[in-house]
């Protein structure tokens, strides 16, 4: 269930990406340039608020839906990107290469993923798994009192 949860990102890469600006939330649409796994690459500007944002706090999360599905993931951003991932990102993104002239003219970041959810209304009763990948761990997640003596909260390796 883990790599349906994974897949979903791959194939909706516009997610509501949050941060923080001191205790106040912040919250902007972003595209994930590049997946490898667990590990979800971005890029923006040093001279945008998101960028001031995460280098205060690199906590974030991001959500993903879809047709009654979305996926969450929560985790810290590093900026430890390797230069020919920087290429390949702003190679094969054509809105990067319509604002700025070159790929070190952008800055870059991954999410390597700490906490995921997945959530599905389509079924009855719907879907709700949380991926503790630090842990290795999956739980099963409230999806509404209807189903609440159904709840496993047993917990299971990844």
């Amino acid at each position: 269930m883990i790599q349906k949860a994974l897949d979903f990102l791959r194939n909706h890469n516009e997610v509501a990406f949050a941060t923080s600006d001191g205790h106040l939330p912040k919250l902007r649409m972003f595209q994930i340039m590049k997946q490898e796994n667990n590990v979800l690459y971005f890029s923006t500007s040093a001279e945008k608020a998101v960028w001031k944002e995460l280098m205060q706090n690199p906590n974030v999360e991001i959500l993903a839906y879809a047709d009654n599905k979305s996926v969450r993931c929560s985790g810290m951003v590093n900026f430890d990107v390797e230069d020919d991932v920087k290429k390949w990102i702003y190679e094969h993104n054509t809105v990067l290469s319509r604002l700025y002239s070159s790929y070190d003219k952008i800055v870059y970041f991954r999410l390597p993923i700490a906490e995921m959810d997945y959530y599905d209304l389509t079924p009855t009763p719907p879907v709700f798994l949380h991926f503790d990948l630090m842990a290795g761990e999956i739980g099963k997640g409230f999806v509404g009192e209807r189903f609440k003596t159904q709840l496993n909260q047993s917990k299971h390796n990844v």
